[in-house]
């Protein structure tokens, strides 16, 4: 194959998505006046019409190729079932069986790090941070006068926990990028990132409890369903267990069904509509996934990523130092696109030719990815966490951040694994 010269030119498309993207939301003042396709689609017009020395038949097929890539292709049909699961639970009333059930379990007096816990685990279950975000920010922000403490605290709380779940889930976007990107095992990077965030997630919910230990709340608990659990709880274990990922979401999606049309919630009609517009939630990320996949070929064949890789490894000469500058390079990213997932699905390419020359276990790239773009999507109060938890509860994005406990601490968390270099791996032969 033929040798790429390195070009700073050859970044030029990702330049132009950021400038955009950003651009039009410091102009408005809302990051989403601009839909992000439209910027990456923009971006991958850039892509195809620079290299005048090939032809457009040859670029697009080079586009192709990188759209076209098993990574992107297995993300996308991920991506498709994670969908379908999300709308079908949620329409069987899983989501509020699931919350009601949590806390009915809580001690009053600790209420805030118990919506901690209960949206750690719903995000977790369902693999995606905005959805437990509006199943609790509510209670949340109904919560937090009866109790005495700020709406923006106890929001907080649940951003905090949702945030866990998207770093940690087996069917969350970001996890299914970080795992595909590194080429990595489902089960080994949730061993691996478990054991670095764990610490954060303790700290975050005695700093909640000491908080609020002296507050008193009358709670109202409302009607679950121990069945409609199950769908949950099942894609959780098998998950766990090392089951193919794509066989355990599909798995959920029959079961949540079968729930649903037993007791009537759902009817065949309902649950293959529940299906299809949950499939077509996903369509900006898949469409996003495919442009970004394409235009990344195109920086690549243009000689951008060769650039890029050789700014960062000039200044990275140990595996400590590669480590950190896969955290630096999907922390920038984040920053400018507003999304965690995006970020993973550009950086990975380039995290994963680090971790390559620097030997660097799989394991803990893919978690170093997902832990640092979570905790900048946890933190910047133009994402969709902040921006979809303050609308709910009424207050400004800005107020929650000094309440953003567990995005903060888990970047120490990612920081501290990188200096002392853990967890300790055991060589494979």
């Amino acid at each position: 194959m033929q040798k790429l010269n390195a070009k700073a030119s050859g970044l030029l498309p990702l330049l132009l998505f950021v400038c955009l993207f950003v651009g039009s939301g410091v102009i408005t003042g809302d990051f989403y006046s601009l839909p992000i396709v439209v910027a990456a689609l923009v971006a991958a017009v850039l892509s195809l019409a620079m290299n005048r020395k090939e032809s457009l038949s040859q670029k697009t097929e080079w586009f192709a190729k990188g759209a076209g890539h098993p990574d992107i292709m297995i993300m996308v049909m991920i991506f498709i079932l994670a969908g379908a699961f999300s709308a079908t639970t949620k329409a069987m009333g899983a989501v509020d069986s699931t919350v009601h059930l949590a806390l009915s379990f809580v001690p009053e007096q600790f209420m805030v790090s118990g919506l901690f816990i209960i949206a750690a685990f719903i995000s977790v279950s369902m693999g995606t941070s905005t959805g437990t975000i509006a199943a609790l920010a509510p209670i949340a922000a109904g919560i937090s006068a009866e109790i005495g403490v700020s709406a923006a605290f106890s929001v907080a709380a649940v951003v905090g926990g949702a945030m866990f779940g998207d770093n940690l889930s087996f069917i969350s976007d970001t996890t299914i990028a970080a795992v595909r990107t590194q080429k990595t095992k489902m089960s080994d990077k949730f061993k691996t990132n478990f054991i670095i965030v764990l610490p954060a997630a303790i700290i975050t919910i005695i700093v909640l409890m000491f908080f609020t230990s002296g507050g008193q709340l009358e709670a109202q608990e409302g009607d679950f369903s121990w069945i409609k659990v199950l769908p949950y709880l099942g894609v959780l274990i098998f998950a766990i267990s090392g089951f193919n990922v794509m066989a355990v979401i599909f798995g959920g999606i029959v079961l949540a069904g079968a729930i649903g049309i037993f007791d009537g919630s759902l009817t065949l009609h309902s649950y293959l509509q529940a299906i299809t517009e949950g499939i077509s939630g996903m369509s900006e990320l898949i469409i996003l996934s495919l442009l970004i996949g394409g235009m990344a070929e195109m920086m690549k064949r243009n000689g951008g990523i060769a650039f890029l890789l050789q700014f960062i490894s000039r200044r990275v000469h140990s595996k400590k130092g590669a480590e950190a500058g896969i955290a630096g390079l999907v922390s920038v990213v984040n920053l400018a696109t507003a999304n965690n997932t995006i970020a993973i699905i550009t950086a990975g390419p380039l995290a994963k030719d680090l971790s390559d020359q620097y030997e660097i276990d799989p394991r803990k790239s893919a978690s170093i990815l997902d832990i640092f773009s979570c905790v900048i999507q946890g933190l910047i109060p133009y994402g969709a966490q902040m921006l979809s938890a303050a609308q709910i509860a009424k207050i400004s994005p800005i107020s929650i951040l000094p309440y953003s406990f567990y995005p903060i601490l888990i970047g120490i968390c990612g920081i501290c694994a990188i200096v002392f270099r853990l967890p300790r791996f055991t060589e494979k032969s």
